[in-house]
């Protein structure tokens, strides 16, 4: 198996010399039957990866550990479910994923397009497999999945403690989603410079890729954060991490050329931005991997010192100098015909809200590469910590979320007095009342003021946006309100589809506003009885237990939580200690509730029974993963086929 293994490893980079060199000369020459073998390379790349992958899970779940990567991230003792997650726990399963999801990708742009694009596929195909090359070449040359140990291992060092978490099946395989899907519209965007087709064809086919690429991203850092809320045991689930950074800005410059591609597509502006941006957008995407696998960051999140970086280096320099090149001497075909006809318009919110995202973006690749830069000129690595990030991008996402509630309500082009009047008393009267009741009852944090009344007032825009739409329809077709409701969100999916995900996105701002603005927490010492009042709550320690399982041992302490006399929970924080493993990892105990999350850890505790512990409660974090199920409704809806264009295109 491990031979069949490292053939198809090696076969499939045959493969994709094969998919990047055939669809060159295909196109040149205008040689149908090389461009047919090359859409056909796609399927047998797909296919030879498939092999690989099942053959290394079936190392996994076989406790082969004569391969030096399964002896490095498994054991005979580590549960079922953690050895299928074992695959892409470290670097090489992780490159393997990459590359294999992208072959697949690949395969299903080819199969998509079999009938259309026909004069840029060939392009797009060697984008994708150009970059299936880098990674197989790794692979192949650098990093072998496959390398096996001198003498077999009779058993493993099993899997990181931090990595045996539900959350890391899904969070690793979700941003990979989101890395590896900006690859098809970097594709495109690349394909469509080369060839000089800048209609607005290629940003037609590569419209539900890029929202699946964004919401991916989005989820995978999601998921990353209420993984770290639940596992690292420190009360917070975003702390600015090199690496957590780094799948945070692809998604910001990704949000604004989703944003900024539909002047593209009503008012034909924009075209140079839009390449730059979804350039910039793969480009991060690479950077992102360069930082988590070139060893150069101290992380949880990273995978150690390893020799790729100079090679991610190579391979960014190269695509930076090929796709600025193709944008340069396609500047004329990108010249837009329009202009911005007014300050006060749609085009000109969309802008800015661009400027605001990229300028996030930048704020955070700064804080995340000065430490080198600092350790480069100077010899000495100065540490970026939460506090520059947070005053820095703070300002900035409330101007975000301001333009966020400004643009559906603004007119295109120019907008009058008259129509700023109308569509926006409502909201910044609510905006205004929210500010004035927050301050009543007391509220005096400044940013927690603006944020949740700007909150106030994207939610108002949203709803009136339903509501005008809702009652035009029933005016015009005699419908009730909430048939027209119904009819008018599934008839404009795309448009109604992204003020669902902008709902969303507020109820996760409420969520980090209510942590980052308001949380408390609190040290203490407790004998077995022992009672603790911690705000509106009650603590009585009731103890220590201790059990033993295959693979590890664990500590937890009983918590009896009282609110107003009542008990409302029995909260038992843990501490595990894994077998092979030098630290023990800390499992808190969390009662959730709409209003806050009461957060408990055991800290220690001594022979006497006397345990310490670190009590938080965090506002309103519940909502940051509800606002994540209403975006991944939204998305779901934009990215929904739609009838009638299918019928559309069925008859061209």
């Amino acid at each position: 198996m491990t031979s069949l293994g490292e053939f198809t490893i090696l076969l499939a980079l045959v493969v994709a010399v094969f998919g990047f060199l055939a669809p060159i000369l295909g196109a040149r020459r205008g040689h149908q039957a090389l461009l047919s073998s090359a859409r056909n390379s796609q399927k047998v790349l797909a296919g030879l990866l498939t092999i690989s992958v099942i053959v290394l899970v079936y190392a996994f779940l076989t406790d082969d550990f004569s391969i030096e990567y399964v002896a490095s991230y498994s054991s005979r003792t580590t549960p079922f479910f953690y050895k299928i997650t074992a695959f892409w726990a470290g670097q090489k399963g992780s490159l393997l994923l990459w590359v294999w999801l992208l072959s697949v990708f690949g395969y299903l742009t080819v199969w998509q397009n079999r009938h259309k694009n026909q004069q840029i596929m060939p392009y797009v195909q060697v984008v994708i497999n150009g970059t299936c090359v880098f990674f197989l070449t790794l692979m192949v040359l650098v990093t072998p999945v496959f390398e096996k140990l001198v003498f077999p291992a009779a058993d493993g060092q099993g899997l990181n403690p931090l990595l045996q978490n539900p959350g890391m099946v899904f969070h690793p395989t979700t941003l990979y989603l989101g890395f590896v899907g900006f690859t098809i519209p970097f594709s495109f965007a690349l394909a469509a410079l080369i060839t000089g087709k800048l209609d607005d064809d290629w940003l037609i086919s590569i419209r539900r890729w890029t929202i699946f690429s964004w919401f991916f991203l989005l989820v995978g850092n999601l998921l990353g954060a209420q993984w770290a809320y639940v596992e690292l045991g420190w009360g917070g689930f975003w702390a600015w991490d090199p690496v957590e950074n780094a799948s945070f800005m692809p998604w910001l410059t990704g949000t604004a050329f989703l944003h900024s591609v539909m002047i593209q597509e009503k008012r034909g502006m924009l075209k140079v931005w839009n390449m730059a941006l979804i350039i910039l957008t793969f480009f991060l995407t690479i950077f992102g991997t360069f930082i988590t696998r070139s060893g150069i960051v101290s992380s949880v999140h990273s995978f150690g010192v390893t020799t790729l970086g100079p090679y991610f280096f190579g391979f960014m320099g190269l695509t930076l100098f090929v796709s600025i090149y193709f944008l340069f001497i396609r500047l004329p075909l990108l010249k837009s015909k329009q202009e911005l006809d007014g300050i006060l318009s749609r085009e000109s919110s969309f802008l800015l809200n661009n400027l605001l995202l990229v300028g996030i973006a930048f704020a955070v690749f700064w804080g995340t590469i000065f430490p080198f830069i600092s350790e480069a000129v100077r010899g000495v690595k100065i540490t970026v910590g939460p506090p520059f990030f947070n005053q820095v991008i703070a300002p900035l996402g409330l101007g975000l979320i301001l333009v966020t509630g400004i643009c559906p309500l603004i007119s295109w082009r120019r907008a009058t007095a008259k129509n700023l009047l109308i569509n926006f008393s409502y909201p910044f009267a609510g905006a205004i009342a929210a500010s004035v009741l927050f301050l009543a009852l007391g509220m005096r944090n400044g940013y927690g003021i603006i944020s949740f009344s700007l909150s106030v007032f994207v939610v108002t825009t949203i709803l009136l946006e339903f509501l005008r739409g809702a009652s035009a329809r029933h005016r015009l077709t005699g419908e009730s309100y909430l048939t027209s409701l119904f009819n008018l969100t599934r008839r404009n999916k795309r448009r109604y589809g992204g003020y669902i995900i902008h709902f969303g996105v507020i109820l996760m701002v409420l969520g980090i506003t209510g942590v980052m603005n308001f949380k408390v927490e609190k040290e203490a010492s407790l004998r077995q009885g022992q009672t603790l009042t911690f705000n509106q709550y009650t603590v009585r320690y009731g103890g220590l237990t201790s059990w033993k399982e295959p693979h590890r041992d664990v500590v937890a302490a009983t918590l009896n939580i009282y609110n107003g006399g009542k008990r409302v929970a029995t909260l038992k924080p843990e501490k595990a200690f894994h077998k092979g493993q030098d630290q023990p990892t800390t499992e808190v105990a969390i009662l959730s509730t709409f209003k806050e999350d009461f957060y408990a850890i055991l800290a220690g505790w001594d022979d006497q029974g006397t345990a310490q512990f670190k009590f938080l409660i965090n506002p309103l974090v519940i909502w940051l993963w509800i606002g994540g199920g209403v975006i991944t409704l939204g998305a779901i809806m934009v990215m929904w086929p739609d009838r009638r264009r299918r019928i559309k295109e069925a008859r061209k």
